[in-house]
């Protein structure tokens, strides 16, 4: 997916679930969190390979979305779009955009950012984010 900043070199196809859905029809908006989540991982998979979940973790410390159109559980080729906006210190931020198809014409529904914040398991602090991560998200998304 382009956007007028940059594209998007990762997106993950959602399998919506009956129950995401609330009672007025459409998906309930504290799930666009959890596709958020899914999303996140896979990319991190993708752009950092030799990301081990055992000895590399981080926090989320803030997560944001913006609602747009509503998505219903008969929207087409529903995708959650992942890219890194901005790799600080300790810290980096991903966007999102929660699409779909209608008619030939992608439909935006939501957009949001979370904040990563690296985090050692081990002394529970907070730490820097690693060279290899910061030059693999780099080179990922062109950034």
């Amino acid at each position: 997916m382009q956007t007028k900043d940059h594209d998007f070199n990762f997106s993950f196809p959602i399998q919506m679930r009956w129950n995401d859905a609330d009672a007025l029809g459409h998906v309930n908006n504290a799930v666009y969190v959890t596709y958020f989540e899914a999303a996140r991982g896979l990319y991190m998979m993708k752009a950092c390979p030799q990301w081990d979940w055992q000895q590399n973790m981080f926090l989320i410390g803030n997560v944001n979305v913006n609602f747009q159109k509503e998505l219903l559980l008969t929207s087409q080729n529903v995708q959650v779009h992942v890219r890194t906006s901005k790799i600080g210190t300790k810290s980096f931020v991903f966007e999102y955009a929660i699409t779909s198809d209608k008619k030939g014409e992608t439909v935006i529904h939501a957009t949001g950012t979370t904040t990563q914040i690296m985090f050692d398991m081990q002394t529970r602090n907070t730490v820097e984010v690693p060279d290899w991560v910061r030059e693999s998200l780099t080179e990922f998304d062109n950034l």
